[in-house]
């Protein structure tokens, strides 16, 4: 870390990574001089892609949107932990509905009371953006409905040949 040098970390499960996080990653950049998108394992979300898997899409998604200052790593810990470990200054999460905010808004009050120094931004996601929901991506293309609006193309591509591969496609 260079001196003065402001870090965030946005974290997240990532699966898979939509235009909404897309989207919160690039302005989130504008806001410090390195963010760094924690991708982290949360298997209580039942992922569908493995994490080394997330974190590779991540970081293809990231080299697309040409962001000189944005990097990723891969993290399995308390999120203030990790912040410290990157040392950085600010937590970067986007919100997209109220129900959002009530949730980060605890999260945020909690992980004040852990580490005081670390402040978390909220950033509201694009207006066209704000329905979209990984969970949301997995279901519609679960049940054979287009993700392309939510997603990359390399995204959509691997989210349905998951789905194929594992055979849960829904009826339709």
């Amino acid at each position: 870390m260079k001196r003065g040098e402001r870090i965030g970390v946005y974290p997240g499960t990532f699966d898979p990574i939509t235009r909404g996080h897309a989207d919160i990653i690039r302005r989130g950049a504008k806001l410090v001089d390195r963010l760094i998108i924690g991708v982290t394992t949360n298997m209580s979300k039942n992922p569908l892609f493995t994490a080394v898997e997330r974190i590779a899409m991540v970081e293809r998604e990231v080299a697309n949107l040409e962001i000189e200052n944005v990097s990723v790593v891969g993290f399995n810990a308390l999120l203030m932990k990790f912040a410290e470990k990157q040392e950085a200054t600010l937590i970067v999460r986007g919100l997209r509905a109220v129900a959002d905010f009530e949730y980060e808004y605890q999260m945020a009050g909690m992980n004040q009371q852990l580490n005081p120094s670390i402040e978390t931004v909220f950033l509201m996601a694009d207006v066209s953006l704000q329905p979209i929901a990984s969970k949301l991506v997995k279901e519609i293309a679960t049940f054979g409905g287009d993700i392309s609006k939510f997603v990359s193309p390399a995204v959509r591509d691997e989210v349905v040949a998951r789905i194929a591969e594992n055979g849960i496609q829904g009826d339709y």
